[in-house]
């Protein structure tokens, strides 16, 4: 059997133990509607019979109710996930003259999200990590795309950031995704510069800044890739990832 991590261990914790939301650390299971009593009070002495086996009836339901109830609610409460909007409508950005890429994100990079993905990429704050996993669920899997003719492809750091950071945030969250999407990841990418980080660049700067910074290592095997990156702000990375597979 092979082991857990601990930040996998605590992963499982967090969807099989712990009951609280992951965001408001209340309880994340809705309670079960309360049985109707009024019925008790008419019924006569010759229903009452009846009326204990149907309620061990109802009360079993009610268990196996709550049971299933507890392992698919998500990581998170009723009342804030709906209090994110997801799945904004997808952006497109030019990659050449009359091809585009299209970007689906889960979310907004917005409060409180925003300050989740912070805290794990910069703090290596692993409990921020089942509110990702609940926003990675949202990403409905592509048309059309599944394991035999897809893979999908982390953007890779460099060298130098992953030393400084001790992890690599993308990597963990892609493979998060590729058991949600059951599609492989495929590592045939990596990146070959020390460029500076993106942050508080424009795009056509991102873009310069990103000039043969990824390098094919191995032709894939499939024709659909899947480009994943925690956070797309204008699209600058992640188009310069295609182009630079396409072009080799």
């Amino acid at each position: 059997m092979q082991r857990l991590t601990p930040y996998q261990t605590g992963l499982w914790l967090a969807e099989y133990i712990d009951i609280r939301c992951q965001l408001c650390r209340i309880c994340r299971s809705s309670p079960y509607p309360e049985l109707h009593q009024n019925t008790l009070d008419s019924e006569s002495s010759s229903d009452r019979l009846v009326q204990a086996t149907s309620t061990q009836t109802v009360a079993s339901h009610k268990r196996r109710h709550q049971l299933s109830q507890h392992f698919s609610t998500g990581l998170l409460c009723a009342a804030c996930h709906h209090s994110v909007v997801w799945l904004p409508k997808p952006f497109t950005v030019d990659i050449a003259a009359g091809i585009t890429l299209s970007i689906q994100a889960a979310t907004y990079y917005d409060y409180p999200i925003r300050q989740a993905i912070r805290t794990f990429k910069h703090d290596e704050d692993m409990t921020k990590l089942p509110l990702l996993l609940h926003v990675l669920r949202q990403l409905p899997r592509p048309h059309g795309c599944h394991a035999g003719n897809s893979v999908i492809v982390a953007m890779p750091t460099t060298n130098q950031r992953l030393v400084k950071r001790g992890f690599d945030p993308v990597s963990i969250l892609s493979a998060q995704l590729s058991k949600h999407w059951q599609i492989p990841l495929w590592r045939g990418v990596e990146r070959v510069d020390d460029a500076i980080s993106q942050q508080g660049l424009t795009r056509a700067e991102r873009l310069t800044n990103l000039d043969n910074a990824f390098a094919l290592i191995q032709p894939p095997s499939v024709k659909r890739l899947l480009l994943f990156d925690d956070v797309a702000t204008t699209g600058a990375s992640l188009c310069s990832g295609i182009i630079n597979l396409d072009s080799a």
